[in-house]
């Protein structure tokens, strides 16, 4: 009778990341894609400019669009695809400044909006307490 040794294999105790990778890249993949659909607001056509861009890390700005027929949208305390008043606009953003009042004001106006509604948005933000606002570009 031949015996045969037996072979004692070890326990193998790696841990075998190459599934984790893939599971991780197809995550990645599918977030970029879809990371650019979830910008909501209104569509307008923004005026080109070379400027440089705003820090906003720290400060979440509040942006506040006039489209081209003149109607306006706020992005802060309701739907920001439904048009508000002037009146509407003035009061929450005053009510937003009294909490913060270093708060981050753009406006987006379409770049066939009339220059008379910027100025009048501006002057009706300059009334609720902002001292400065910024216009966004592309």
């Amino acid at each position: 009778m031949i015996r045969r040794a037996k072979k004692h294999r070890k326990l193998n105790s790696e841990i075998n990341v190459v599934p984790y990778i893939d599971v991780m890249m197809v995550l990645l993949v599918i977030f970029m894609i879809t990371a650019p659909m979830l910008t909501q607001g209104v569509d307008v056509e923004l005026p080109k400019a070379s400027s440089d861009p705003v820090d906003t890390s720290d400060n979440e700005p509040v942006i506040i669009t006039v489209d081209r027929e003149g109607q306006y949208f706020i992005d802060v305390g309701g739907d920001p695809l439904e048009p508000v008043d002037a009146e509407v606009v003035e009061d929450r953003v005053a009510k937003i400044l009294q909490s913060n009042p270093k708060k981050l004001l753009l406006v987006r106006g379409d770049k066939g909006v009339d220059y008379e509604s910027v100025v009048q948005l501006m002057s009706l933000l300059q009334r609720a307490g902002a001292e400065s606002v910024g216009l966004v570009t592309e």
